[in-house]
C-alpha cells in the first residue's frame, strides 16, 4: 500500500464532504442514494463541456497553421504565438482566477469567463491578420483560465463521496484527451471548409454549454478573502516572460538583448512572487505546499508530461504537411493515433490506477510519454508518416495513465481549505508544461528548418525533429523519474 501524502486521502475517499453539504450517514447505503435525480450528472456534463472547450483550442490550431501561415501572410514566429499565446495566458492567469472566484463565487466567474470566451473564439475566425488572430487568441486564453480556475472547486461542490471521485475521474480523462483530439478536429475543419471554422464551429457549442452552465451548475457563496493581487501579478509576469525569451531566443538568438531581458524579467518576476507568497497573509498559493516532496513530484509531472506528450504536436503538423505533404485530412488522421491510445488506456486502466500507488500511475505514466518521445527518434531522412505510430502509441498511453488521476490527487495533497490553490497549481503546471513545451520545441526545431519549414530538405526535416524528441523524452523521463522519487512513501527505503 502507498502511504504517501497523496494516497488515500482523495475525494473518492468520503472523508471531506463537499463544502456546503452534509455529510453522508455511515450507515446509508452507497448503492441507495437518497435521491438519485436524473439531471444528478448534468453539472458534470457541462464542466466537462467547458473543460474540453477551453483545453482543445490548446492544440486546435496545430494542423491549421500551414493555411494560416498562406492566409495570414505569417512567418514561423507569428504562428509560434497563434498557438503559445493562448497556453501562455491560461497558465499564467490559472492561479489567479482560483482566487477570484473565491472572492467573486466560482460559477458567476466561470459563467462570465465563458461568455467572453465565446465572444473571443467568434474573434479568432473574424481575425483579418496575424496580429489580430494573435490578441484574440489572447482574450481566449484570459477568458479560458478564469472558466478552468473555477471548474473543480465547482465539481468538488456539486459530488461527494464516491460520486466525487467518479466526476474527477471523468473530467480528468476529458482534460487529458482534449489537447489530442483538438489537433484531430482542427485537421477534419480546415480541410473540408477553411481554418477559420475551427472557431465558427464552437460557437453554438459554446453558446449552448453557457445556457446549460447557467441552469445546472451550483451556486455558491462569495467568500470575503483578500484578493492577492501581487501574488497574480508577479506570477503571471514571471511565465510570460520565461515563455516569450524561449519564443524570441528562436527567432533571435539566445544572446539577443530582448530574450535576455525577457529572461531576467521572468526570473525577477518568480523570485519577487515568492517573496510576496511569503510575506501576504491570503497567498494566492500556499508556499507550505512547496515544501512537501510529494506535491512537488505532482508538479513536476504534470508540467514534464503534459510537455512531453502534446509540445511536439505543432512542429509534427509542419513536417508531416510540408514534409510529407500529407493534407490536413491525412495529418489529423496519423495524430488521432495518440488521442485513440489515450481513451483506450484511461477507460482500460481506470479501475486499475485506483488500486496502484499513486506515485506509479503519475511517475510511471510521465516517463512511458517521454519513452514514447525517444521512440519518435525513429524518423529518418526519407521517412513517411507509418515510423511515428509506435512513439505516439507510448505518448497517448503514457498520458492516458496520468491524466485521469492527476486532479484528484492534487486536491488530496493540501488541507480542504487548500484544496483548491493546490488543483489550480497542479493544473497551471500542466499548461505551463505546454506553454514552454511548444516554444522550445519549436525553437530547437526553427534551428535546424527555417520558417515554415515548406521546401526544407528531408535532411534538415530529420535533424530538426531528431532534436526535438530528444529533448521532449529526456525531459518527460526525467520528470517522471523525479516524481518518482518525490513522491516516495516516506521511511522508504527505495
Amino acid at each position: 500500500m502507498d502511504h504517501s501524502p497523496l494516497a488515500g486521502q482523495g475525494p473518492g475517499s468520503g472523508a471531506q464532504p463537499a463544502p456546503g453539504r452534509p455529510a453522508t450517514p455511515p450507515e446509508q447505503p452507497p448503492a441507495s442514494p437518497a435521491k438519485p435525480a436524473p439531471g444528478h450528472w448534468l453539472p458534470l456534463v457541462a464542466t466537462c463541456l467547458g473543460t474540453f472547450l477551453l483545453l482543445v483550442y490548446a492544440t486546435i490550431v496545430t494542423v491549421a497553421l500551414p493555411r494560416m501561415a498562406d492566409d495570414l501572410h505569417a512567418g514561423f514566429g507569428a504562428l509560434q504565438w497563434i498557438v503559445d499565446v493562448y497556453t501562455l495566458a491560461l497558465a499564467g492567469l490559472l492561479l489567479g482566477m482560483g482566487s477570484l472566484g473565491d472572492a467573486f463565487g466560482r460559477k458567476r466567474l466561470y459563467v462570465v469567463g465563458l461568455a467572453v470566451f465565446t465572444l473571443a473564439t467568434l474573434g479568432c475566425g473574424l481575425a483579418p491578420n496575424a496580429q489580430v488572430l494573435i490578441a484574440a487568441r489572447a482574450v481566449q486564453g484570459v477568458a479560458g483560465a478564469a472558466m478552468f480556475g473555477t471548474l473543480l472547486p465547482l465539481i468538488g461542490l456539486t459530488y461527494h463521496g464516491r460520486d466525487r471521485a467518479r466526476a474527477f475521474a471523468v473530467w480528468g480523462a476529458v482534460a487529458g484527451a482534449a489537447a489530442g483530439v483538438g489537433n484531430v478536429l482542427g485537421g477534419l475543419l480546415t480541410e473540408f471548409l477553411s481554418w477559420p471554422w475551427i472557431f465558427y464551429g464552437a460557437v453554438p457549442v459554446c453558446a449552448a454549454t453557457l445556457v446549460l452552465s447557467v441552469k445546472v451548475l451550483v451556486r455558491d457563496a462569495r467568500t470575503p478573502a483578500r484578493i492577492d493581487w501581487p501574488g497574480i501579478v508577479t506570477f503571471t509576469l514571471a511565465a510570460t516572460g520565461i515563455t516569450f525569451g524561449c519564443v524570441r531566443g528562436g527567432e533571435r538568438g539566445w544572446s539577443d538583448p530582448s530574450t535576455l531581458l525577457a529572461f531576467a524579467v521572468g526570473a525577477c518576476a518568480l523570485l519577487a512572487f515568492l517573496l510576496v507568497e511569503r510575506a501576504t497573509t491570503h497567498p494566492m498559493l500556499p508556499l507550505a505546499l512547496l515544501r512537501t516532496p510529494a506535491f512537488n513530484g505532482l508538479l513536476i509531472a504534470a508540467c514534464g508530461y503534459y510537455l512531453a506528450a502534446f509540445g511536439f504536436l505543432p512542429v509534427l503538423s509542419l513536417w508531416l504537411q510540408n514534409g510529407v505533404r500529407l493534407g490536413s485530412l491525412a495529418t489529423s488522421l496519423v495524430i488521432t493515433v495518440q488521442p485513440a491510445a489515450f481513451f483506450a488506456t484511461s477507460a482500460l486502466a481506470g479501475g486499475v490506477l485506483r488500486r496502484i500507488p499513486a506515485r506509479w500511475a503519475i511517475g510511471g505514466g510521465t516517463v512511458l510519454t517521454g519513452v514514447g518521445d525517444l521512440a519518435l527518434l525513429a524518423v529518418q531522412p526519407g521517412s513517411s508518416w507509418p515510423v511515428l505510430l509506435p512513439g505516439l502509441v507510448l505518448t497517448g498511453v503514457g498520458a492516458g495513465l496520468v491524466s485521469p488521476v492527476l486532479p484528484a490527487l492534487a486536491m488530496s495533497a493540501a488541507p480542504p481549505e487548500h484544496s483548491g490553490a493546490a488543483a489550480a497549481a497542479a493544473n497551471s503546471a500542466r499548461q505551463l508544461g505546454l506553454a514552454l513545451g511548444i516554444a522550445l520545441l519549436g525553437t530547437v526545431f526553427h534551428r535546424y528548418v527555417p520558417g515554415t519549414g515548406d521546401g526544407a530538405s528531408p535532411g534538415a526535416y530529420a535533424a530538426g525533429l531528431d532534436a526535438v524528441f530528444l529533448l521532449a523524452g529526456v525531459i518527460g523521463v526525467g520528470g517522471g523519474l523525479s516524481a518518482l522519487r518525490l513522491m516516495r512513501p516516506r521511511g522508504a527505503v527505495r
